[in-house]
C-alpha cells in the first residue's frame, strides 16, 4: 500500500516584482498554512517522506507544516522537478519515489496538483486551494505502478474556519 499526501502551497504574495520562484507567502497564507497542518494529525501515516518544490511559498509552506507534525525541517527534500505546473511531470515525480517509502507528502504548484488528483483520485475536486490537503492511497507496493487510488482524506482551508 502507498500512501500519498499532496498539499498546494499556501497563498502567495503578488504585491512585489520578484521572479515566480521567488514568491513569498501573504499574511494569509501563512495563517491557513497553520491552520490545515494543525488539523492533519490523525490522517498522516506515522512514516513518511517530505518532498517540496524549490519555489519559495512551497518550501516556506512544507516547513510550517513540518514544525507543526513535528518533522525535522532539515529531513525535507527540495526538488526543483517539483517546480512543475504539470500533471505529467508531477507523475514522473512521484512514481521516481524509492519503494522502502511507504507514504510520501508533497507540497507542489497548480494546476498540477489539481489534475493529478482528478486522474489519480476517486473524488473530483474541481480546484485544490491553497493550502489544500489531499490523501490518495494506493493498493501497490511500487510507486512506478501507482494508478487508481482511492481519496482518502480533503482538507481544505475554508473548513476549518
Amino acid at each position: 500500500m502507498k500512501k500519498l499526501i499532496l498539499i498546494r502551497h499556501a497563498k502567495s504574495n503578488w504585491d512585489t516584482p520578484l521572479k515566480d520562484i521567488d514568491r513569498p507567502l501573504d499574511q494569509r497564507g501563512f495563517k491557513d498554512a497553520h491552520l490545515v497542518s494543525l488539523h492533519i494529525n490523525n490522517f498522516i501515516p506515522k512514516k513518511f517522506l517530505i518532498w517540496s518544490s524549490v519555489a519559495k511559498r512551497a518550501s516556506d509552506t512544507a516547513v510550517i507544516f513540518a514544525q507543526n507534525i513535528l518533522y525535522p525541517i532539515e529531513s525535507i527534500l527540495y526538488k526543483e522537478a517539483l517546480y512543475t505546473f504539470d500533471e505529467n511531470q508531477l507523475e514522473k515525480i512521484i512514481k521516481s519515489c524509492s519503494d522502502t517509502y511507504d507514504s510520501l507528502i508533497l507540497f507542489g504548484h497548480n494546476g498540477a496538483i489539481t489534475n493529478f488528483v482528478n486522474k489519480f483520485g476517486d473524488v473530483f475536486i474541481g480546484n485544490v486551494p491553497t493550502s489544500g490537503f489531499v490523501s490518495i492511497e494506493f493498493d501497490t507496493d511500487y510507486w512506478e505502478t501507482i494508478n487508481h487510488g482511492t481519496t482518502k482524506k480533503i482538507i481544505i482551508p475554508k473548513d476549518l474556519k
